[in-house]
């Protein structure tokens, strides 16, 4: 059964109240944008505005498909339910604000709406590494203990290790985002980027900020490289078993998944580890803002490819609604 997840309401009343303090004492910032208003920069706005909608729309037929076909209520899917809604919030956070500044050349930003994006952007990256990682343990479960899957992977567990990634998530939005605009910043409020980012705003900040840093490099060492750790065990230990198999097309059938969902995983956590586990001094805002494109527009649009074009169960599932639709078209 798909059961709602907690909101972010039940985080302490006390953070939020500081936030919005913080919010209420600082003045607009402006976004500078991803593009110029040339030819070729206008043809590549069209183009992520495509690949975003595209993304928008395989990530909901996914959850309308594995929401209405009962074979695909598993923990497996269920995992796989919640990386598009991640993924269809993520665009939902960053790409109407670059668009509609890019349109319109209202390019400011209140100092709620840049926390509002840290607070959404953070949750559901964080979350979304977090998953990735459950994910890849249902995998390892499925494949090496086929036979204690229901116990191993049970619906508490696979229930607790959503709504977990979910709250660690918004538990580091929230700090990153109070910590962040708590400091104060010199009088060009102009931020360098598409979306408010924690590491591109700190180079506004008029004030030390090497603590916070510190803080944060220990935070991306839990939120990244943690799970990050744990996927490539996960896939090792699959290729492994899977090799022992002595099975031509099983081995070609597990490599073919296992290098899909590495390709996506290296390119989520490689592109968030640049961004923010590189020092201050290497940091350039021409590169984090061709990185943060990665992670922010074309990992979502990957993950309904890589995970159910390649998937039997979804396909099926997909010609069965299809067929539902035919059919009662003619009717």
């Amino acid at each position: 059964m798909m059961k709602a997840l907690p909101s972010v309401s039940s985080f302490p009343v006390s953070l939020v109240f500081e936030i919005m303090n913080i919010w209420n004492t600082t003045s607009d910032f402006i976004l500078l944008g991803l593009f110029n208003y040339t030819e070729s920069h206008l043809f590549l706005f069209v183009m992520v505005l495509t690949i975003s909608f595209a993304s928008l729309v395989g990530n909901a037929l996914m959850i309308f498909l594995i929401h209405q076909d009962a074979w695909l209520h598993t923990p497996m899917y269920f995992l796989l339910s919640q990386l598009s809604l991640m993924d269809m919030m993520l665009v939902c956070t960053v790409v109407p604000k670059m668009a509609a500044g890019y349109l319109t050349g209202q390019k400011s930003i209140s100092p709620a709406g840049c926390g509002l994006q840290i607070i959404f952007f953070l949750t559901l990256g964080g979350g979304e590494c977090f998953l990735l990682a459950a994910m890849s343990y249902d995998r390892y479960v499925a494949v090496c203990h086929p036979l204690r899957y229901p116990i191993l992977m049970s619906w508490p567990l696979c229930l607790r290790m959503s709504v977990g990634s979910w709250f660690l998530g918004a538990g580091d939005g929230l700090m990153q985002a109070a910590a962040t605009l708590s400091f104060p910043f010199c009088d060009a409020h102009e931020i360098d980027h598409f979306f408010c980012e924690a590491p591109t705003l700190l180079r506004l900040a008029c004030a030390d900020t090497v603590v916070f840093e510190y803080v944060m490099y220990i935070c991306c060492v839990l939120m990244l490289l943690v799970p990050f750790s744990l996927i490539l065990i996960s896939y090792s230990l699959i290729l492994a078993a899977v090799l022992q198999m002595h099975s031509r097309e099983a081995c070609k059938k597990a490599f073919a998944t296992c290098s899909s969902n590495l390709c996506v995983v290296g390119l989520l956590y490689g592109a968030a580890i640049f961004i923010y586990m590189r020092p201050k001094t290497y940091r350039s805002a021409y590169y984090d803002k061709i990185v943060s494109v990665f992670y922010t527009i074309f990992t979502p649009v990957l993950n309904p490819i890589i995970y159910s074009l390649r998937n039997s169960d979804v396909k099926g599932a997909l010609r069965k609604c299809m067929g539902h639709c035919g059919t009662s078209n003619q009717d």
